[in-house]
């Protein structure tokens, strides 16, 4: 089936299949830097009434991650007795062996938020990858016939883990110069101009100014010490008013190690009170769909995917999906002794 307009505005979220495409098609990227990337778990909470404290807004930095990974977690008291605990890992880690489910789960036990859940109920859990790259990563918006708005284009600000408000502004923005441009003409192609201008007279651009550098002088030799004494002054006294603008590294999937290379990291296993295994988790997702919806999630060549995957990064993909559809099963027949499947309902 195929959708025709003469103006399609691509919302997708983070990393979008469509809008990777529009990207490639236009060379949108060609001036910016490429994304950069979060994973956001979060659960929600029924608490005892006395562990209690509403409106107590909690975020933390490092702990339990490891000193080279930029990550953070957050812990909302809202409603009547609930908790909304999260963690987020950026998705530019060295170590294939870590497992950003697991670091939730061992977070959880840590006597900051273990004194609160002690004696409470999980009854929701979530995921979803988040964009990270800030001002340095933002593409063009605008192309023949469309614009990219929200989490396509990545107008989150990484600092605060926020972006709603400034993918509705973007939504906005674009509306009204989509409105504009065909106002101004009946038919054939239209271009957004406005919405590039627009943009950048906005507030989603002075906010992702102000804090361009934060997210990547993680990165530099200051160290993860040194990279928040800097974002403390930028948040506080520099507001973004630096001559410079500091670049991402690697692209995420680049900066992954080898296996061998990195100490392997043992998890414990779950008390089924505060930290769950990962089955469990997905059953609380809430997911509620037909069951014979075509796989959209494809690998062309099985064994060639495991051949080029397995013996370097020995399993990776058990490790980073936050709800198991990836998975190295054993399988004595293959050569590696594993089979690679996805986990899908059909």
């Amino acid at each position: 089936m195929e959708f025709h307009a003469r103006v399609t505005m691509f919302g997708e979220g983070c990393h979008g299949s469509l809008s990777k495409q529009v990207i490639n098609k236009f060379d949108l990227r060609k001036d910016s830097q490429h994304q950069t990337y979060g994973l956001g778990l979060k659960e929600v909470w029924e608490v005892d009434d006395a562990r209690f404290q509403k409106g107590l807004v909690v975020h933390s930095m490092g702990y339990p991650l490891p000193r080279d990974v930029y990550g953070g977690s957050f812990m909302y008291h809202f409603g009547d007795n609930l908790v909304a605990l999260g963690l987020v890992v950026s998705l530019d880690y060295q170590n294939p062996w870590l497992s950003p489910y697991q670091e939730f789960q061992k977070l959880k036990h840590h006597p900051l938020f273990s004194s609160v859940l002690e004696g409470g109920k999980c009854i929701s859990y979530g995921a979803r990858s988040l964009v990270e790259g800030g001002l340095q990563s933002i593409p063009k918006v605008a192309f023949p016939g469309g614009a990219l708005i929200g989490d396509s284009a990545g107008f989150v600000n990484v600092p605060k883990v926020k972006g709603t408000h400034n993918a509705i502004k973007s939504g906005m923005l674009a509306a009204e110069a989509a409105w504009t441009a065909l106002s101004q003409s009946s038919d054939g192609t239209v271009f957004l101009y406005d919405y590039e201008d627009s943009l950048r007279r906005s507030p989603i651009w002075k906010e992702l100014k102000e804090v361009r550098n934060m997210r990547p002088s993680f990165h530099t030799p200051l160290g993860i010490y040194g990279g928040v004494a800097y974002s403390g002054l930028e948040a506080y006294l520099l507001k973004g008013r630096v001559p410079w603008t500091l670049k991402h590294k690697l692209p995420d999937h680049a900066a992954t190690k080898p296996a061998d290379q990195c100490p392997k990291i043992e998890y414990p296993k779950p008390d089924g009170k505060i930290s769950f295994d990962i089955l469990t988790s997905v059953s609380r997702t809430g997911t509620n769909h037909e069951e014979d919806q075509p796989v959209h999630l494809q690998v062309k060549d099985w064994d060639a995917h495991t051949d080029k995957a397995y013996p370097p990064f020995k399993g990776l993909e058990n490790r980073f999906c936050p709800a198991g559809v990836y998975e190295y099963v054993d399988d004595a027949s293959k050569p590696h002794g594993v089979r690679f499947q996805i986990n899908a309902q059909k």
